[in-house]
């Protein structure tokens, strides 16, 4: 299947994001939640130097599960995103879904066969992952969002 996207500048990328953030806070419309045919989640992670919250919108996939999974691209830059980061040195993080549903999550990076089968299975329904990997040297990481507790 033909796919496009049109990746934004990475020096864009953060801005755009936080008016992303700050959208899905004010408002559960698909026209916030759901880009360029992408459900999203907001994100919220400790930063791993400050310990300050930082808030991230991300584009989702399920899993044959149904865990939401999210991808550390961060568009092929050649190191991971902060939030990643953040996330591997805290890895309880709280998710929010359209509609306002909360959650605590265990995030887990994927690994082994599980990360191998799912990187397919993604990258089968959104080819442009493939283009970002093909960009730098490190794997980008799948993280699996699994609903751990009730926020």
């Amino acid at each position: 299947m033909e796919q496009t996207w049109e990746t934004p500048p990475l020096d864009e990328i953060p801005k755009i994001s936080r008016m992303h953030v700050g959208a899905m806070e004010q408002s559960d419309d698909d026209m916030v939640w759901v880009q360029a045919g992408m459900h999203h989640v907001l994100l919220r992670v400790v930063g791993r130097k400050t310990g300050n919250e930082q808030k991230v919108a991300l584009p989702f996939w399920r899993d044959p599960s149904g865990d939401r999974i999210v991808v550390a691209s961060n568009a092929g830059a050649p190191q991971h995103p902060s939030w990643f980061q953040n996330l591997q040195a805290n890895p309880e993080v709280l998710v929010r879904v359209q509609g306002g549903k909360r959650f605590w999550s265990q995030a887990e990076v994927l690994d082994g066969d599980d990360y191998r089968t799912t990187w397919a299975a993604l990258t089968a329904d959104r080819a442009w992952y493939n283009d970002y990997q093909a960009r730098t040297e490190r794997r980008i990481p799948l993280v699996r969002l699994p609903e751990t507790r009730p926020a």
